[in-house]
């Protein structure tokens, strides 16, 4: 599988293109288990300290959290974080990586920057609760995160539902054909604390929600502006996205956090400091490829914690915008 001359077009003219079924049901099992497998922890450990009544084991992934959400909202939160661990992408079980690995996968994402594929550890597991604000995540663009040096490189952003995603239960919007005009003003403090690009700072084009079924993949660049927004529903709508680059683009696969400091040149740096990037393919020197769930998780937990520099881009508070 890989992306077709027409889904390219559709990618490079658009800033994103949606590729249906790249993921099987089967090919979703090992994922959802495992997260599954994290909410009935966390569930049974507030069960077990009074602070949660009914865990609805019996209920399947799709729909488990989301009871346990009806009933016990501060609950439902605990297990979320629990879930997300450390900015989202706390989880680094062997199911993650057979996502990142997942051959049709990369096969698309070798369609859009070449045959050497770096994998970036600012992946995010995002299950987004019925109604709550932490969920819905304004609009902005993935570059807003990144060094400001890496704006001329593209980074692929590939947005992945583990549920079927509707407008009724928070599926993403884009906003096409902007992504060409460079990164826009972000906000700090903007809803949920995220990142925030006010829509009466970018032209308005038209936002598409983007309706899929579990398994499909969403492409985006790293310019290409999006959000989401409430989940009406009563279920979590589940989704992880990963990010991948090629070897031009700023990586750190040869360093460790420890170099990232205050005194160090910005421009040498990592697009996203914080975390380690990882190479998956690399047909000139297979042997630095990652290829197993172990070494995997060693590269991740180096960075986790170590509190590697990220100058950030120097963004204006959002409450200072008008002042």
């Amino acid at each position: 599988m890989s992306l077709t001359n027409a889904e390219r077009q559709q990618f490079n003219e658009e800033g994103y293109v949606v590729k249906s079924g790249v993921f099987s049901t089967e090919a979703l099992q090992p994922i959802q288990d495992a997260l599954g497998e994290i909410v009935d922890i966390e569930a049974r450990r507030l069960q077990s300290e009074g602070a949660l009544e009914d865990i609805y084991p019996d209920e399947p992934f799709g729909n488990r959290l989301g009871r346990i959400r009806k009933s016990n909202l501060d609950a439902a939160i605990e297990i979320t974080r629990g879930v997300m661990g450390s900015g989202g992408g706390g989880f680094s079980g062997a199911s993650m990586f057979g996502m990142l690995t997942h051959r049709p996968l990369l096969s698309c994402v070798e369609s859009l920057i070449g045959p050497t594929i770096i994998g970036a550890s600012a992946y995010r597991i995002r299950p987004k609760l019925p109604e709550w604000e932490r969920g819905e995540v304004p609009w902005h663009q993935d570059s807003g995160y990144f060094l400001p040096h890496c704006d001329k490189h593209l980074l692929v952003t590939c947005w992945i539902p583990l549920v079927d995603s509707t407008r009724h239960n928070g599926c993403l919007y884009v906003m096409p054909k902007v992504h060409r005009q460079g990164v826009y003003q972000h906000y700090t403090g903007g809803h949920g604390g995220f990142l925030e690009i006010p829509s009466d700072e970018f032209p308005d084009t038209g936002p598409i929600p983007m309706e899929m079924r579990a398994g499909d993949v969403l492409f985006l660049t790293n310019l290409t502006p999006h959000a989401s927004f409430e989940n009406h529903s009563e279920q979590v709508r589940w989704s992880v996205d990963l990010r991948y680059q090629n070897a031009e683009a700023p990586n750190n696969t040869d360093e460790g956090p420890e170099s990232y400091t205050p005194e160090r040149e910005t421009v040498t740096m990592a697009c996203y400091p914080p975390e380690a990037d990882f190479v998956l393919r690399n047909p000139d020197h297979p042997e630095q490829e990652v290829r197993n769930p172990e070494e995997f998780r060693k590269i991740r937990e180096r960075y986790q914690g170590a509190g590697a520099h990220h100058p950030g881009r120097g963004w204006t508070r959002l409450e200072d915008k008008d002042i």
